[in-house]
């Protein structure tokens, strides 16, 4: 995240949003294998775990197209999503900051990421979220969805403006967990730098984000599992979804997709927060002069 408290809302909302469409539309195939490999398989078919294994069988049997089945609305949501999620989380770290000192804690980090992750999800994740992997899940099996439109509608003809929220509550543990553990780790990580006189480049801000990235997989993964279970084709509750993942795999299957986020993960991180400063550092001295003649 950028340091400086006067970045204009405008900004964090604008660099956000790019830097998520970009993260969004370059990693999908690893968030296709992911979905793919946390929705119902046949009993006695292993599932692989190497995400390039899923990705290149999808391809060679169902065609390059079914690799971005559902990727617009992974891309729109996440236009929204990090938009809402830099802008939450700057404006909400530059309350949790100690007066006296303008610094940020390791423990209030978390707190502002976790605070943004809510908001996120309210505003426009959990929808996006349950109708990209209900196209995904739909491509595999009925194929009902005929577009992302026809998806929506069918939703709603079915299960009313509550059917776009299924999965709501494990998606936004997912997304209070993730987001402070991503939005936290980065803050932290640079708030560090910082101290110790450690230049801010590209390369640095890809591994802080790739860092960021990791931590976060692997502590939210459960959450992610469930999630993916309740915004299937035909939906499931959050108890549902829970009791047919131990019954399937165990305790280890709400790791179920783990590799394969990693995969994901690990890029989007870097692709996510290097855009992100990248695109805020254009921005910046466009917008903040209209915005000091405004308050003149």
């Amino acid at each position: 995240m950028s340091h400086d408290p006067n970045t204009p809302a405008i900004v964090s909302i604008l660099a956000g949003g790019f830097a998520g469409a970009i993260e969004g539309a370059a990693t999908y195939p690893f968030e296709f294998a992911k979905t793919r490999v946390q929705l119902r398989q046949q009993k006695g078919v292993p599932t692989p775990r190497n995400p390039f294994k899923v990705v290149l069988g999808v391809y060679q049997t169902e065609g390059v197209a079914a690799l971005y089945k559902g990727c617009s609305t992974l891309v729109i949501g996440s236009v929204g999503k990090d938009g809402v999620r830099f802008l939450s989380f700057d404006t909400i770290k530059n309350q949790f900051k100690d007066p006296e000192t303008g610094t940020l804690s390791p423990m209030r980090s978390l707190a502002a990421g976790m605070l943004s992750g809510v908001v996120a999800s309210i505003t426009c994740v959990t929808p996006t979220e349950r109708i990209k992997t209900a196209l995904i899940d739909d491509a595999r099996n009925e194929k009902r969805y005929l577009s992302m439109m026809h998806c929506i509608k069918t939703v709603l003809k079915e299960n009313g403006f509550i059917g776009l929220y299924r999965g709501f509550a494990g998606t936004t543990l997912k997304q209070a967990g993730a987001t402070a553990f991503r939005m936290g780790t980065y803050n932290i990580l640079k708030d560090y730098e910082k101290e110790h006189d450690i230049a801010q480049n590209t390369a640095t801000n890809f591994a802080n984000g790739s860092v960021a990235g990791i931590v976060t997989t692997l502590a939210t993964q459960p959450f992610d599992t469930i999630k993916t279970r309740c915004q299937s084709s035909r939906g499931a509750s959050t108890v549902e979804a829970f009791r047919s993942i131990v019954a399937d795999y165990g305790v280890k299957g709400f790791w179920k997709g783990t590799t394969m986020r990693l995969g994901r993960t690990v890029f989007s991180g870097g692709i996510l927060f290097t855009t992100y400063e990248w695109a805020a550092a254009i921005l910046n001295p466009l917008v903040a002069p209209k915005e000091e003649r405004l308050r003149e």
